[in-house]
């Protein structure tokens, strides 16, 4: 289980994030695999934003779609109703 912070004697799974930087267990202090831990701030280093995943962008058009097709079925509601 190569990556996975795991403390023997509290026995129990650490995340990557609740293990403290030089490697050791936030609870008993002993050493641990700290797997993919990384220090709270080394997030700050990374500045680029994330790219959007292909099926958020779908769900967005989708809904795009959608709401507009709700729309103007608004509008012809609206002008049937006035009119």
């Amino acid at each position: 289980m190569d990556g996975v912070p795991w403390c023997d004697s509290c026995s129990r799974f650490l995340s990557p994030s609740t293990v403290q930087i030089d490697g050791a267990c936030p609870s008993c202090g002993r050493p641990v695999d700290p797997g993919r831990a990384h220090a709270p701030d080394a997030l700050a280093d990374h500045d680029a934003p994330l790219p959007i995943p292909w099926h958020l962008k779908l769900l967005a058009g989708a809904l795009a779609v959608y709401l507009g097709y709700r729309f103007m079925q608004m509008g012809e509601w609206l002008w049937h109703a006035v009119f």
